[in-house]
């Protein structure tokens, strides 16, 4: 089984691996592509971020001949009423197989600091740029994830992205009981991962 992940981020790519070697065992190759999209640098609500998983999702299976699965994962900020801040990072994966048959997931939310949400939204920057500028962490995303700062190491990135994985493949896993949409007939060039 091939397995393409629309990014090349590391912790992406091991939460892939985990959660599908779990699944079907060890006959599975994963690896990542730096996926040349237009997409927001950060997503800002749930249908920004969905859409950008599922953009990150095709690109992938695109990317080479005989991939099962593409699969994108974004993380956004998704608007939820009564947090201090007015919103909650979300990790959605989007799963694409070959007939186009798509399942989403979503991880836990977990809400950022005030000041970090305004400085994202304010200066159209990513969850990463804002954090090392705040807190001088490098790369955060690549390692723990702002998720692994502010629950001091008690759940980390890879471990929300393992969650979304997951619950992308619920049911794919389950197809019988309960169907799967297809994006048969999307216009994928102009499929708007901007927001509506």
């Amino acid at each position: 089984m091939l397995v393409i992940v629309g990014s090349k981020n590391p912790v992406k790519i091991k939460a892939v691996k985990n959660v599908l070697r779990s699944f079907f065992g060890r006959k599975l190759r994963v690896k990542g592509v730096k996926v040349d999209l237009n997409l927001p640098k950060q997503p800002i609500g749930l249908e920004e971020t969905i859409k950008g998983a599922i953009k990150r999702a095709k690109f992938a299976l695109d990317f080479e001949k005989n991939v099962d699965y593409g699969i994108g994962i974004e993380a956004g900020l998704i608007k939820v009423p009564y947090t201090t801040s007015g919103y909650m990072d979300q990790q959605i994966t989007a799963i694409l197989d070959r007939n186009l048959y798509l399942t989403i997931g979503a991880s836990s939310m977990f809400e950022l600091p005030k000041s970090i949400v305004e400085s994202i939204i304010k200066k159209n920057s990513e969850m990463e740029e804002v954090i090392e500028e705040f807190f001088g962490i490098k790369d955060i995303g690549k390692k723990q994830g702002a998720i692994g700062y502010f629950s001091y190491g008690k759940i980390n990135r890879l471990k929300l992205t393992e969650q979304s994985v997951i619950m992308a493949l619920i049911p794919r896993m389950n197809k019988r009981i309960y169907g799967l949409s297809s994006l048969k007939g999307i216009d994928f060039i102009n499929f708007d991962a901007k927001k509506s």
